[in-house]
C-alpha cells in the first residue's frame, strides 16, 4: 500500500492551503454577514461567488472527478488530502466546486448519462453554472433502507409521470435540477424496483415545500420537502437503465461517503488545532490549560483518533484505486462508521476546552458540530453500515 501523494497532488495541495488561508478562512465571517443581510437563508454569498471565479481561474476546480475529461483526473489517494483541506471550512467545498450533492450527481451524469444528458446538466454543473439535488429520501418510510421507497414514476407513452413525498433533499433552493429515485416497478424485487430520473426544477408539479430546520439552521440550499404531483418528464429523462436506481444510487454513494469523512477529518483536524492554541493561552487556576491532565488527555485522545481515521480513509481510498469501489465497500463501510463519530468527539472536546467561547458562535465549533451530527446519519446511519460489516465479515467465517 502506498499513501505516499504524488507531486502532481503535493503542488495541487500547496495551492490550495494557499488559499484556503489567504482567501477562503479569512471570509467565512463575511459569507455569513451577507447571507444574514440579504434576508434569505438561501442566498448564495457574493464573496464566495468571487472566491469561486477565483479559484476556477487557479484550476482548483472539480478536483473530485477521476474522469480526466471532466476534471483533473486525480486518485482518490491523490484527492484524500484537498478534500481534508476544503472540510476544514463550511464554504470550502463550495468554493471549489467540489460540495455535495452535485458531486455525487457529477459522478453519476459522467458515468451513466446519456450524451444529451451530459450537454444539458453535466457540463453547466462542470461550469458551475448550475446546482443540482438528489432527491431520494420519503419521510413515511425508512431513509437507510431505500427498498421501501413509495414514489412512482408511471409510464404514460414516452413520458414519466411522478407522484411522491420527499424530504431531506439537500440544495433544493437554486437547483436546476433534481435527480429523483422513484418505483418504476412496484412488483418488481426489492433492489430492483426504482430508476433514477432526472426532473427539472421548473417542472410542473415540482413544489418544494419549506426547508426543514436542522439544528436550527435552513441555510445553504436547505434540507427540503418537497411534493411531486403529476410531474410529467420524458423517458429521455432517465439516468441509466430501467429499474437500476438503487444499484446506481449506490454507486454514487461510495464516492460521497469517503469524501464527507475526509472532509469530517479536515473539521477535526482545525477543532484540533483551535482547542490546542486555547489551551497553550489561556490562564485558569494558575496555570495554562495546557498544564492540566484532562487537557492533555484530550489533546492525546483527539491526535491519536484523527490519525488512525485518516489512515483508515487513505487505505479505503486506496483499495478504490487499485481494486474497485465494489471491493472496498468493506472499507467504505468502516470509515463511514468512524469518522463522523471521530470528528463529533474532537469537535466536542474543543468546545468543552473553549468554555462559553466553544458554545458561541464566535469561532466554528457550534457550526461544526451542528453540520457533522447530521452525517452519522446521511448516506446511511452508523448501524446500518456495522451491521453491513458485521454481516460481511461473519459471512467469511461460515
Amino acid at each position: 500500500m502506498d499513501f505516499e501523494p504524488s507531486d502532481r497532488s503535493r503542488e495541487i495541495q500547496a495551492q490550495l492551503e494557499r488559499f484556503m488561508d489567504e482567501r477562503v478562512l479569512p471570509n467565512e465571517a463575511l459569507a455569513r454577514q451577507q447571507v444574514e443581510a440579504s434576508g434569505d437563508a438561501h442566498a448564495q454569498p457574493e464573496i464566495v461567488r468571487e472566491l469561486r471565479a477565483q479559484a476556477k481561474g487557479l484550476g482548483l476546480w472539480n478536483l473530485f472527478l477521476q474522469d480526466a475529461r471532466y476534471g483533473p483526473g486525480l486518485t482518490n489517494v491523490e484527492y484524500a488530502p484537498l478534500c481534508e483541506r476544503m472540510g476544514r471550512s463550511e464554504i470550502g467545498p463550495r468554493v471549489f466546486n467540489c460540495a455535495a450533492p452535485d458531486t455525487g450527481n457529477m459522478e453519476l451524469l459522467a458515468e451513466f448519462g446519456s450524451e444529451e444528458q451530459k450537454q444539458r446538466w453535466l457540463q453547466p454543473c462542470l461550469e458551475g453554472a448550475m446546482r443540482s439535488c438528489f432527491s431520494m429520501t420519503e419521510p413515511e418510510v425508512s431513509g437507510a433502507d431505500p427498498t421501501g421507497l413509495r414514489c412512482r414514476a408511471r409510464r404514460d407513452g414516452d413520458h414519466y409521470v411522478i407522484d411522491g413525498h420527499k424530504w431531506y433533499t439537500t440544495g433544493a433552493y437554486g437547483a436546476s435540477f433534481a435527480i429523483v429515485m422513484a418505483v418504476t416497478d412496484p412488483d418488481a424485487p426489492p433492489h430492483e424496483r426504482a430508476s433514477l430520473i432526472l426532473v427539472p426544477a421548473d417542472t410542473p408539479g415540482f413544489q418544494i415545500l419549506r426547508a426543514v430546520s436542522v439544528m436550527g439552521e435552513l441555510g445553504g440550499g436547505g434540507h427540503c420537502e418537497i411534493r411531486y404531483e403529476s410531474c410529467r418528464v420524458p423517458i429521455s429523462h432517465r439516468l441509466g437503465p430501467e429499474h437500476r436506481g438503487f444499484a446506481l444510487a449506490q454507486a454514487r454513494l461510495g464516492a460521497g461517503r469517503i469524501h464527507h469523512c475526509m472532509r469530517s477529518i479536515g473539521a477535526a483536524e482545525r477543532a484540533f488545532e483551535l482547542m490546542c492554541r486555547h489551551a497553550n493561552a489561556r490562564v485558569a487556576f494558575g496555570g495554562p490549560l495546557a498544564e492540566k491532565q484532562f487537557v492533555q488527555d484530550w489533546v492525546a485522545k483527539s491526535r491519536i483518533e484523527i490519525d488512525q481515521t485518516r489512515l483508515l480513509a487513505l487505505h479505503a481510498a486506496w483499495k478504490m484505486d487499485t481494486q474497485g469501489a465494489r471491493a472496498a465497500r468493506q472499507e467504505i463501510s468502516m470509515l463511514k462508521a468512524v469518522a463522523p463519530g471521530m470528528a463529533m468527539r474532537v469537535i466536542d472536546r474543543a468546545i468543552q476546552c473553549l468554555g462559553a467561547l466553544g458554545v458561541s458562535d464566535e469561532t466554528p465549533l457550534a457550526a461544526m458540530w451542528r453540520s457533522l451530527r447530521g452525517l452519522r446519519i446521511a448516506d446511511g446511519p452508523d448501524e446500518v453500515h456495522k451491521m453491513v460489516i458485521a454481516r460481511r465479515e461473519l459471512l467469511r467465517f461460515r
